[in-house]
């Protein structure tokens, strides 16, 4: 058990259905239990003590009403007002707490791409910050906010790839 202050985390098997997902395809990830996060800031007692990529999910709509889920590096600035350009959408908006629970089967807080898995009709496109490419893990939520799960950039790719995705990979940070 790794402890920080006022919190603690302990290393676990990754849940399924994702666990037996990645032995199907042969990734090797790391499952890290801990207190619930909802947001990037509630997790900066214990994160340093998970190495790698941390991120952060925005799950969008478009005019046309397509869904996007948006995976950043937790501190990336993204340009909302640029990024409907970038990534060919529509003008966005946050989607609501129900329609990501339609869509990704994930409540609020625990907005991860792991919960493509649960995207059965493919109606979410996906988009990556290319700053996590660069990273020697990115940390998802395995589909709650009280755990973490590293995984090599590259394997997250192909786990995404696997699901049906062609990941759009971008420059997330806003220009100045």
């Amino acid at each position: 058990m790794m402890t920080a202050a006022n919190s603690q985390i302990d290393i676990i098997q990754t849940p399924d259905p994702l666990g037996a997902l990645f032995a199907q395809l042969g990734i090797a990830a790391i499952t890290y239990a801990h207190p619930a996060v909802f947001t990037v800031a509630e997790g900066e007692g214990f994160k340093h003590l998970i190495p790698g990529g941390h991120t952060k999910n925005l799950f969008l709509k478009d005019k046309k009403d397509q869904l996007w889920l948006v995976t950043a590096a937790a501190y990336t600035v993204v340009d909302l007002k640029g990024l409907p350009e970038l990534i060919g959408a529509g003008r966005l908006s946050f989607g609501s707490p129900e329609r990501l629970l339609d869509a990704l089967g994930v409540p609020s807080g625990s907005v991860t791409p792991l919960a493509l898995v649960n995207d059965t009709q493919r109606r979410v496109r996906f988009v990556l910050d290319e700053k996590l490419t660069q990273c020697s893990t990115v940390n998802c939520h395995p589909l709650r906010n009280d755990m973490t799960t590293c995984l090599a950039p590259d394997d997250l790719l192909r786990f995404l790839r696997h699901l049906g995705y062609d990941p759009l990979v971008a420059k997330l940070e806003k220009q100045a």
